[in-house]
């Protein structure tokens, strides 16, 4: 069912439209109706109609301009116009807005029956184009090349929750079966580009050649990423990890041989998690900086050039297990933090055989958790208050230091999630006082607010409602509504000077709005108080 608006100042006219059509045959629900432009737009606002069917003459807005507002606003809508007035420049102007029928009064019901019904079927027909599978597919398969590297891409960069990275592969059709994988980045100098050869050329045929030489060999996902090629490659087993290496080492060379190219391997951190392209990633990017140490036109392991290699591995592993429990903290995926800190603190831990080091890996611990409090602009003293000094927490055990860690971290938890309702709540309580303070202007609207606030109207809309209940429009009427009750309760004022004093230079649009908020109209409203 599509929805539908009437307006008109007319009670009969409107009832006379609702009863003699059968909306729900033409596939319309019953239509909402609105006696003036100024209450269509705040109903639209509410609730945005497929169609407008407005008269032209009507106070406080008309409907050429009513008309002319809802274009602005929502370009999609169809708009009908009918009127007394068989006139030429309202003709005009309803074309020039883009209306889809001008219709006199009295109105036909048959003729209004074919309107609607070509609109339905244009709205069909729409709906149709946007929801053909057909057509679809097609688009979706012209777009999958470039959705699986915004995806490789976002995989990298440790920016897909783990949990939704097997839907993205099952959607984008990507097999990344494994069960080892490992990111190699392919590094183009810019500085030794052959003569008369435009360097992203150059990185372009370097990628065609890596596609041509490794994709087949190491199942590999190629895409290209700040300017370098780089491919995620799939390991049967661990140890192939050296074979990849030597098969990239010899890719250099043929790129130098074949593509003029002087092209250097990173080979980063083996990998089993899907979640752990990042932490791999990191490493291939760490492996090319050390070209300038080997030398370029080769393939560098990140885990053969690390010194002690094992341990470093681990405390790289660890790290990661760290940031990415820091990162849940901070978007307030957290509900495992016990479970994710456990799982830190054994792989952290491993190897630190004496007391000594067991205290420094708990002293770069608490460092770490501080750095992350202060990142934050969280208050320290709040969050170890209950914790003296930090050699208590060095002489902690094992299980000690995770209820510790855990104990902090929910800590630092709630206070991000109440930072970040906290502003909420101030982004709307300025508002509100903002309100309070200019209700009188007859010109305050949301987009006076949202330029005083520094936010958009969508962002600024979608908050104020979700706060308050209300859409600012009508959190704004029902203020000034209120102290127009209570300035009529308490002096003698005329109501056109009421009206002046909450922000309507209209008093009979004043008197319509309060009549809709109260039931009664500001004179019989006053005497009744005084009664």
């Amino acid at each position: 069912m599509y929805s539908c608006l009437l307006v008109d100042d007319e009670e009969d006219v409107i009832t006379a439209i609702l009863h003699k059509i059968d909306w729900n045959g033409l596939g319309f629900g019953v239509p909402r109706y609105a006696h003036n432009g100024l209450e269509a737009l705040d109903m639209a606002e509410e609730s945005m109609p497929d169609v407008v069917m407005t008269d032209i003459k009507m106070p406080y807005m008309d409907g050429l301009e009513l008309s002319r507002q809802l274009k602005e606003l929502y370009p999609g809508i169809r708009i009908i116009i009918f009127s007394g007035f068989d006139e030429f420049e309202y003709a005009k102007e309803a074309i020039r807005l883009e209306a889809e029928e001008y219709i006199l009064k009295p109105i036909d019901p048959d003729e209004l029956r074919q309107v609607f019904t070509r609109i339905r079927e244009l709205l069909d027909k729409e709906a149709d184009e946007r929801q053909n599978i057909e057509k679809l597919s097609h688009y979706y398969a012209e777009s999958l090349p470039l959705l699986q590297e915004n995806f490789y891409t976002a995989l990298i960069e440790g920016r897909v929750p783990e949990g939704r990275i097997k839907g993205y592969l099952l959607n984008y059709q990507i097999d990344l079966k494994g069960p080892y994988y490992c990111t190699v980045i392919l590094h183009t100098s810019t500085s030794a580009v052959p003569e008369g050869l435009n360097p992203v050329l150059l990185a372009v045929s370097v990628r065609r050649l890596a596609e041509e030489r490794l994709r087949e060999r190491w199942t590999g996902r190629l895409f290209t990423y700040l300017g370098d090629t780089v491919m995620i490659a799939q390991l049967a087993k661990q140890e192939e990890i050296i074979e990849l290496t030597d098969s990239c080492d010899r890719f250099c060379r043929l790129a130098g041989s074949v593509c003029k190219a002087t092209v250097t391997a990173g080979i980063g951190f083996l990998t089993e998690d899907l979640s752990g392209f990042a932490h791999s990633m990191d490493g291939a990017s760490e492996a090319v900086s050390y070209r300038a140490l080997y030398g370029t036109g080769k393939a560098i392991n990140i885990a053969e050039v690390m010194q002690k290699g094992g341990e470093d591995s681990g405390k790289e592993s660890s790290k990661q297990l760290l940031d990415d429990i820091f990162r849940k903290i901070r978007t307030g995926e957290d509900q495992e933090t016990a479970a994710q800190v456990k799982k830190y603190l054994a792989a952290a831990s491993a190897g630190r055989a004496t007391l000594q080091q067991y205290r420094f890996f708990v002293i770069d611990l608490v460092s770490e958790v501080h750095r992350f409090a202060a990142d934050n602009r969280l208050d320290a003293e709040q969050i170890f208050e209950k914790y003296e000094s930090l050699g208590n927490i060095e002489q902690m055990d094992p299980e000690e230091l995770a209820g510790w860690m855990t104990d902090v971290l929910t800590r630092m938890s709630g206070m991000i999630q109440e930072e970040r309702s906290d502003k909420t709540q101030s982004f709307v309580i300025r508002a509100q006082d903002y309100v309070r303070d200019h209700y009188a202007d007859e010109n305050l609207s949301v987009e006076g607010v949202c330029h005083t606030l520094g936010v958009s109207a969508a962002y600024f809309s979608t908050v104020f409602k979700k706060e308050t209940g209300k859409t600012f429009v009508s959190y704004l009427t029902d203020f000034r509504m209120e102290k127009a009750a209570s300035l009529l309760n308490s002096d003698d004022a005329k109501t056109y000077v009421v009206a002046k004093q909450v922000g309507y230079s209209d008093p009979n649009y004043f008197s319509y709005v309060f009549k809709r908020k109260f039931g009664l109209t500001p004179s019989k409203y006053r005497t009744g108080k005084a009664e």
